[in-house]
């Protein structure tokens, strides 16, 4: 295999782009993520990384919280356009005919189309150069009860979750494995 090196980037892919939930409830407003992650089970933290100069980086500052949406194949328009138009200049929500929905435990809305909201509390901002990561406490996930089996499982792939890769959305393809697979003992007959 021959390789090339190349200058230092952000080609950490793909990643899940999120539809973040920021603003008052009177005037909620969505902004496309692509720089999102778990960051601790125990407390449940996720981390965002905005730029100073978006709209929405000032609604979360100042109320200090916000929701991940999980976006699924039929938001993948809304996840585009929000990432590129300004809430300053539109109403999201709107614009897209997207619902909003007053959250659990946080003061925003959170996306009613999402199949999965994510409620989080900042508890930390790290200004790092072009962004600044918002690191947050998840105080409450709202699950479409269609996503559970009969056991109350989440089936997640059911949602039919996306994923952006280089420049491009993703569907999520099939099934190679489940966590621990490759050191499972085989069953005996």
């Amino acid at each position: 295999m021959s390789r090339q090196v190349w200058k230092g980037s952000t080609l950490l892919n793909p990643e899940p782009p999120v539809l973040v939930s920021c603003g008052t409830l009177e005037k909620p407003n969505l902004i496309t993520v692509g720089w999102c992650g778990t960051i601790c089970t125990q407390p449940s933290m996720v981390s965002i990384s905005v730029r100073p100069e978006r709209f929405s980086h000032h609604l979360i500052r100042e109320s200090g919280e916000f929701v991940i949406n999980l976006p699924t194949e039929s938001l993948v328009r809304a996840v585009d356009w929000c990432g590129v138009k300004s809430g300053r200049d539109v109403d999201k929500f709107a614009a897209m005919h997207l619902t909003a929905e007053p959250a659990a435990k946080v003061g925003t809305a959170l996306l009613a189309e999402s199949p999965v909201n994510l409620e989080c509390k900042v508890t930390q901002v790290i200004p790092l150069g072009s962004h600044d990561l918002f690191l947050a406490e998840v105080v409450a996930v709202d699950v479409d009860e269609r996503l559970l089996d009969e056991n109350g499982k989440l089936c997640l792939g059911k949602a039919k979750l996306i994923v952006y890769s280089h420049g491009d959305y993703l569907a999520l393809g099939r099934k190679l494995g489940s966590f621990g697979y490759s050191v499972r003992k085989k069953k005996r007959k």
